[in-house]
């Protein structure tokens, strides 16, 4: 009697992708715009936190906070994700992360101190980190075996499109309708996704018992926050010269030291690391970690300040230049989706490797002030192509080699490794160009004739009318902006050295690593 039931189980149910094309099409959008909603108020944020020291009468450090505090929020709560799925179901948790992440838009909107506003900020990233973990998952489940490259095509059109727009759109928003409306914007499109997922999102009906190890989520949890906050803020305090950042780099060792500890002796893992014995997965885990966060985030993060403080364009025009590649991000997106499907995921992961490397050490150093528009922004499309065919390849690599109970793991630590990976792509970006700007400033000064320099400056003074004095400061600012431009070039050709190491990572795909008999 016990077999027959279960065959009659068996018999009666269906797979999470059996579903006619349009209602697959329409829960795609669903989830897909969440993400895409969650990803883009990161890069859009970014464009306007200058421009509020003024309205929350902060300074620029102050107001760094309000992306910091968002980074660190959605990265502790990308730990618990996994258990909260597990104990309630993927559609509420995503629209918990929804309804999250739209009321604090709101309250982010209204905020007149900085206070106020990184405390809705942190509850904006917890709703974040919900919504991409779910959101990826769901998406991965809708389309069949053989289709499961062209899922995570079509939201990677969201994840990797929505950074590169946000400048773009940033640059609109703030300009004509004021910065709050940067944050209001989220307000009713997340209204129409709670309703719209509410509706039609499937139920869950395979719920687990997940213990969740409360230790190690602190001890990870501290580590991780020490870690944000010191790549945050190092460059501004000076690294290891302040005793601040000493501090936080202890507490980020021992944070993850006992953590280690937590993990080895409890029975139930925070995070099962027996993912790490498939090599396919490793080796995904640390190409994502070292070509999206360590390399690609350095160039999201250099290429909107080239053309706004190279280039000299006003942030909507820098804007629209940034979109210039974005636009290629979302078109090849779903193109690597359906390619992964039919060459493989590894191929297509090489072909975009092969692109970005040599776009990242051919073209893109090529980038300086005396360069064209035009040929600046054609020269950034190649990195968009690159962009588009790298995510959908990355994510079906990584799911397709975990079992499907550990798929909201898999997703968790892909991106866990992206915000702690892209934390610190900002951080070298930052650094590595006050570092060359001071180096060329240095190497101009040491190439450069007393004499002649002096005769110039008096030149300039009779030529302009003005004082001594003010020749030397005239002159000093072209000093400062031109190793500011020589410094790009060398940023630039830096960040793609990272992508080297993360495609050592890539080759290893192809590599077959054979179990050593004892």
């Amino acid at each position: 009697m016990i077999q027959m039931e279960n065959i009659a189980k068996s018999t009666t149910q269906h797979n999470s992708w059996d579903m006619s094309s349009s209602k697959r099409a329409l829960l795609s959008v669903i989830v897909m715009v969440g993400a895409f909603m969650a990803i883009l108020d990161t890069t859009v944020v970014d464009i306007i936190v200058p421009k509020l020291t003024g309205p929350l009468a902060s300074d620029m450090y102050g107001v760094q906070w309000i992306i910091t505090s968002y980074m660190i929020s959605a990265a502790i709560a990308l730990l618990i994700t996994e258990y909260l799925i597990k104990r309630f179901g993927s559609k509420k948790i995503y629209i918990l992360g929804v309804v999250l992440f739209t009321v604090a838009s709101f309250f982010c909107g209204m905020s007149d101190t900085l206070f106020s506003i990184i405390s809705f900020r942190v509850i904006e990233g917890a709703g974040e980190a919900l919504i991409m973990v779910t959101s990826n998952i769901m998406i991965f489940s809708y389309f069949p075996p053989k289709k499961k490259g062209l899922a995570m095509g079509i939201f990677g059109l969201g994840v990797s499109f929505a950074p590169a727009l946000g400048p773009t759109l940033g640059g609109y928003l703030s300009e004509y309708y004021g910065w709050r409306m940067v944050f209001f914007i989220n307000v009713p499109v997340g209204i129409l996704l709670t309703i719209s997922a509410m509706a039609y999102l499937p139920k869950d009906i395979d719920f687990k018992k997940f213990k969740l190890n409360f230790i190690s989520l602190l001890f990870l949890s501290i580590g991780t926050i020490a870690l944000l906050i010191m790549l945050s803020k190092g460059q501004e305090k000076g690294w290891l010269n302040n005793s601040f950042i000493g501090l936080l780099l202890f507490t980020t060792i021992i944070g993850f030291l006992l953590y280690a500890l937590s993990e080895i002796c409890s029975k139930h893992k925070l995070i099962d690391f027996s993912l790490f014995k498939n090599a396919d997965f490793t080796n995904g885990i640390l190409l994502y970690f070292f070509i999206m966060g360590f390399s690609m985030y350095q160039y999201f993060y250099l290429l909107p300040v080239y053309y706004e403080h190279i280039k000299m364009l006003p942030t909507l025009d820098a804007g629209i230049a940034v979109f210039s590649f974005a636009i290629f991000i979302g078109f090849f997106a779903p193109v690597a989706g359906s390619l992964s499907d039919k060459i493989g995921a590894k191929r297509v992961l090489l072909i975009s490797t092969v692109i970005y490397l040599l776009t990242s050490y051919l073209f893109l150093p090529m980038l300086n002030y005396y360069t064209p528009l035009f040929e600046a922004k054609l020269l950034t499309i190649p990195f968009g192509v690159a962009m588009g065919l790298f995510f959908a390849p990355a994510t079906v690599l990584l799911l397709k080699n975990v079992p499907k109970e550990k798929g909201e793991l898999a997703i968790v630590l892909m991106d866990y490794v992206r915000f702690v990976g892209g934390s610190f792509g900002t951080a070298l970006a930052t650094n590595n160009m006050e570092y060359f700007k001071n180096l060329n400033f240095q190497h101009m000064q040491d190439l450069q004739n007393p004499t002649y320099i002096y005769d110039y400056l008096h030149e300039i003074k009779n030529f302009a009318g003005i004082s001594l004095d003010q020749a030397k400061a005239v002159f000093g600012g072209y000093e400062t902006f031109m190793s500011y431009d020589y410094g790009f070039q060398n940023v630039f050709f830096h960040a793609a050295q990272w992508g080297a190491i993360g495609g050592i990572f890539v080759l290893l795909l192809f590599v077959k690593f054979r179990r050593v008999k004892s």
